[in-house]
């Protein structure tokens, strides 16, 4: 299988381009790099020499914007993004929150949509398309599927139209499923990177009362739901929204105390940083620690998938020696 893959550098990115290759298939990394010459659009080996990776350039704001060379390609995994967390959420910032999930996967649903069209060779079969439970918004920490309704606050409206963009894939006769990924639990990057340092050294905080639910995902099963729609059981008739999350989402209190535990920690529970300051300190990007939602995998284990770590021990267990 031949499977074309944007943000692969990042921390799921990295371990799916890992995952696939482990089992045999070609992965083309799509990736944004200034055009050398030769072309912008052509395939390059890998650094490394190894024919199982190649390499495409691809801007989607670029002239060619939405034409990578897609031709012979299998199924396209899109994870690309700006990330939520990385920046105050500026009005410039969230334009490009927006417009790096957006405007890409609009462009790439379109490439993938004119594939074959003036080749021979047919088009991908399949799109996996990053999305997130910030579909949902704050619910008060209730109970949500993927029937529940988009929420109103900006990432919801955001992953809103991050999915819609993906129509031109989906017109196209193209099986289309979106990831609504939890908090992916990984020590090489995201959240729990940024938390794991201050849970070493004791001194992680509750954030507001602590009492927000936080529905997570190990990254371990994370690759392994993707590769579950991707080539496994889940590809038959995966299409549609999928929640990436753990059976059994925590509250910020109980992940704090279990990432203390797993590094062997005290927890402190009077150790908390209050809501207010923390809107002051972070602006809008404080509901990133603030929401509090309830986000069940629903489809996923209708569909027969079965988490390896059902549990935030076992998850922690398992991926903080990564």
């Amino acid at each position: 299988m031949k499977v074309a893959v944007t943000g692969s550098s990042g921390l799921v990115g990295t371990a799916l381009t890992a995952s696939l290759r482990a089992d045999g298939h070609q992965v083309v990394r799509l990736v944004r790099r200034p055009p050398r010459a030769g072309g912008p659009r052509a395939a390059n080996a890998s650094a490394a020499g190894d024919e199982a990776t190649s390499e495409v350039r691809w801007d989607p704001r670029a002239a060619d914007a939405g034409d990578p060379p897609l031709s012979g390609v299998d199924a396209v995994v899109h994870l690309a993004g700006a990330g939520v967390g990385d920046h105050r959420w500026t009005a410039s910032y969230k334009a490009e929150i927006r417009a790096s999930r957006v405007l890409a996967t609009a462009a790439l649903a379109t490439a993938l949509a004119n594939t074959g069209l003036a080749s021979t060779q047919p088009r991908p079969k399949t799109f996996i398309a990053a999305s997130a439970i910030g579909w949902y918004g704050d619910t008060g920490g209730r109970d949500v599927t993927e029937t529940a309704p988009a929420g109103k606050a900006f990432l919801s409206r955001v992953v809103h139209d991050w999915e819609a963009a993906a129509d031109p894939a989906r017109a196209a006769g193209i099986r289309v499923a979106h990831l609504r990924s939890g908090l992916v639990l990984g020590v090489g990057g995201g959240m729990l990177g940024r938390l794991a340092l201050p849970a070493r050294l004791g001194l992680l905080p509750r954030f507001g009362d602590g009492h927000q639910v936080m529905s997570w995902i190990s990254l371990t099963d994370e690759i392994r739901a993707i590769r579950f729609l991707l080539d496994g059981p889940g590809a038959e008739s995966g299409s549609g929204p999928y929640n990436l999350t753990a059976p059994n989402p925590v509250t910020n209190a109980e992940l704090t105390a279990a990432l203390h535990a797993a590094f062997r920690r005290p927890d402190f529970s009077w150790l908390r940083v209050p809501a207010p300051l923390l809107k002051l300190a972070l602006g809008e990007m404080s509901a990133e620690l603030l929401t509090s939602a309830r986000v069940l995998p629903e489809r996923l284990l209708a569909a027969g998938f079965e988490f390896e770590h059902a549990t935030v021990g076992a998850a922690l267990a398992a991926e903080l020696p990564r």
